[in-house]
Parts: structure tokens; C-alpha cells; sequence
């Protein structure tokens, strides 16, 4: 069911969705007597490619996600903590993918949505002295688990090694969550991971009976207080984040329809 899941969704991607409809195309114009047809999906495929490219639409499909839950502010020397952070025992950090690369120091390995998760969570523990970190995500055969290179990056950045839980079998969100509610129980947790996927990952804790306070990070669509014409030209960024978009929602619509949330 695992691999049945990332084989559809990875058709229904923007990219190889849009490839696919304007290869199709070209076969049927170049070798087929259905002309017309190939000609409207290869219209089809070039419109949904631009689409997905523009910076418009890319931020409109994001932003709503991104804007599920309020980012974490900076802290002051002047300001106590956010009650909902202070009274939380553990900071989980999940995985968002690293590359196992010798000679490179582990930040370096990780992917930028790692990297700003786990950056996110050591700001997070800092304030919380009596709290412990858990860093999620497993690794392939033989090499380093994500979870245990997360926390080398977070002990290179000063957090002691006893305080860092890891957990390393779970293959996407729903099993991470069923992983770290064996660990913690019902225990408060603040759950960081990128802020277009949190709007799942906090439904999918929740249901697992878990107390959770939500802590966006690595905002792909952050609002801008002006307007340019560069904000509606087309770009690889734009389609990154249209991406995610469509991924987040594909995703949210699968463990909906299994009634996981």
C-alpha cells in the first residue's frame, strides 16, 4: 500500500502529469490518425505546465496551507514563553530527507526543508531546559538513518546527546506519529516540520492521541508587504511550490479517505 501510494501520486505531480500529457500528444500527432486529439493534450499540457509555473497561482495554491498555523515568534530576553510552548516536554523534529555524502558535514547532507526543520527545533528546545528532542526519518540499507543525522546536526549545534530521542522506522508521517505516540504517550509535544505539511502531520498526531502544538517552518509562499511585476512571471520556484501543493493536498485527501483523520 506504501509504494501503491507513491507510484500514483508521483504520476499525479505537476512535472511528470504535464510530460506525460505532451509525450501522449506528439505520438498521436506525429503517428496516429487521431490528430486532433493529440494536438488538444499537447495544448493541455503546455497550459497546465505554465500554470503551475506562474508565481501567482504557485503562492494561491501554497499560501492557504502555509497559513493553517502562526509561526513560533522570536524570542525576547523581555517576554516569557508562549504558554502552549512552555508547557511542552518534547520538540519532534520530522524527517524531510537527507543525502549520504562522505566528506560533507551532516547539515550539509541535509535537504533545505531538513535543515530548516531541524534549525527550527534546536531554537525551539533552547528556552526548554527540562525538554528532550526527537528527530524522526529512517535511512536506506547499510548508510545513516535521517533521524541519527538530524541529531548530529543538533548536537554539533550544542544539544547534548542525552537529550536527543531518535526515531528511525517510520516511512511517512502516519507511522511517524504512531512511532513517537509510543515514545511520549500523551505528553505535550511541539511538532515542527514545514509549514505546507503541517496542516496533516498535526491532524495525523492528533488522531494518534497526542497533545500537540503545531511550529511551522520553511515557508515556501511568505507573504511579501508589496507588490512587483516580477511576483507574476513564471519561474522553477513557482513550480516547486505548486509541487507541494498538489502533493500536500493528494496526500491529505488519501488519509481522509481511509478515515485516518
Amino acid at each position: 500500500m506504501f509504494w501503491l501510494k507513491k507510484f500514483i501520486s508521483f504520476w499525479l505531480m505537476p512535472v511528470p502529469f504535464c510530460l506525460t500529457l505532451l509525450i501522449v500528444g506528439i505520438i498521436l500527432l506525429c503517428f496516429s490518425r487521431r490528430v486532433r486529439l493529440g494536438r488538444g493534450l499537447l495544448i493541455a499540457g503546455t497550459v497546465l505546465l505554465a500554470f503551475f509555473s506562474n508565481k501567482l497561482v504557485s503562492y494561491a495554491l501554497l499560501r492557504p496551507l502555509e497559513a493553517t498555523f502562526a509561526p513560533i515568534p522570536e524570542f525576547t530576553a523581555d517576554a516569557p514563553l508562549p504558554p502552549a510552548l512552555a508547557r511542552c516536554r518534547y520538540v519532534v523534529v520530522l524527517g524531510g530527507g537527507h543525502t549520504d555524502s562522505p566528506g560533507f558535514s551532516a547539515n550539509n547532507q541535509l535537504s533545505s526543508s531538513s535543515l530548516a526543520r531541524i534549525v527550527e527545533g534546536i531554537r525551539l528546545l533552547r528556552p526548554l531546559p527540562a525538554a528532550r528532542l526527537i528527530t524522526s526519518g529512517p535511512g536506506e540499507v547499510g548508510y545513516t538513518t535521517h533521524a541519527a543525522t538530524l541529531a548530529r546536526v543538533a548536537t554539533e549545534f550544542g544539544v547534548a546527546r542525552e537529550r536527543i530521542i531518535l526515531t528511525a522506522t517510520g516511512r511517512d508521517t502516519e507511522e511517524e506519529s504512531q512511532n513517537v505516540r509510543a515514545l511520549v504517550g500523551d505528553a505535550p509535544i511541539a511538532l515542527v516540520t514545514t509549514a505546507w505539511h503541517l496542516p496533516r502531520a498535526t491532524a495525523l498526531f492528533r488522531r494518534a492521541g497526542m497533545d500537540v502544538l503545531p511550529c511551522p517552518t520553511d515557508h515556501l509562499a511568505r507573504p511579501s508587504k508589496k507588490f512587483g511585476w516580477g511576483d507574476v512571471d513564471w519561474d522553477t520556484a513557482s513550480l516547486e511550490r505548486s509541487t507541494a501543493a498538489v502533493r500536500e493536498r493528494l496526500g491529505y485527501a488519501w488519509v481522509w479517505l481511509r478515515r485516518k483523520i
